[in-house]
């Protein structure tokens, strides 16, 4: 049984004869995506944990894209009657979309097992533990057999709209060069699945020989790496033209370790 944001008002807090819990089949995976307190925020959906497996995408309260302004979303490419539905309740709906989008990719919608969303957005839970990550909707039941704790609370990310699902790398940066400079380093992933755009790496003093990490959750599986692009710019014309390089760069992907 896949639970796609199980209702909050008037469940939340009951016994398990009347709401979601999984006792009710051999294997109950839940997306929560809405779980914000019903007041004053309004969430539609059921936050404690009542899965075998229970993902919170985006810490499982606000999903990205949803707080758009209203206009562009009720004009949305899905057209107006959804668009209108989004509006009222973007979060909650969420929750099948990124079941339907799980469905083409099933090697996306890894979730990390965490005990908190600020645990995992600082990548204290990266990367996959040896038994691997689940996959959040269509095919988390693969990871069946694999469970041994009562509950298991799994942390992600995903993108703002469609394609959403998005694949975790751990970034780390040193740097060389002879004089420390103000500025910011991008990287960019190039592998066998496709590349990533750029992501900042770090901004602020750059240090020669100082290490700098970064998650990053790109929107393509980059599969085995060919290429690292390094990029750095200190943002304004230096008379003394420093020069950084990169000592080295290592990626490691949270699939596969």
């Amino acid at each position: 049984l896949s639970g796609l944001d199980p209702a909050q008002p008037y469940f939340q807090g009951t016994p398990i004869e009347v709401r979601l819990d999984k006792s009710d089949a051999d294997f109950v995976d839940i997306i929560h995506t809405d779980s914000a307190p019903t007041i004053p925020n309004l969430g539609f959906g059921i936050s404690p944990a009542i899965g075998h497996i229970d993902f919170y995408p985006n810490g499982g309260e606000q999903m990205p894209g949803c707080g758009k302004n209203p206009v562009s979303q009720i004009v949305d490419l899905d057209g107006i009657w959804e668009g209108t539905r989004d509006f009222v309740a973007c979060n909650h709906l969420r929750s099948y979309k990124y079941y339907s989008d799980s469905i083409i990719y099933p090697d996306g919608f890894l979730g990390y097992p965490c005990a908190s969303y600020d645990l995992f957005q600082s990548g204290n839970c990266f990367p996959c533990p040896e038994e691997g990550c689940p996959n959040m909707g269509h095919y988390a039941d693969k990871f069946k057999d694999k469970i041994n704790k009562d509950f298991l609370k799994l942390y992600l990310n995903t993108g703002e709209a469609r394609d959403f699902p998005l694949w975790r790398y751990k970034v780390t940066v040193t740097l060389s060069g002879r004089s420390k400079v103000k500025g910011y380093v991008n990287v960019a992933l190039y592998g066998s699945g496709g590349n990533t755009k750029q992501y900042q790496i770090t901004k602020g003093t750059l240090k020669p020989d100082n290490t700098y990490t970064a998650y990053i959750d790109a929107d393509v599986n980059v599969g085995k790496i060919t290429k690292v692009k390094f990029l750095w710019n200190n943002n304004w014309i230096n008379p003394t033209f420093p020069k950084l390089g990169a000592a080295t760069i290592t990626v490691e992907a949270g699939q596969n370790r």
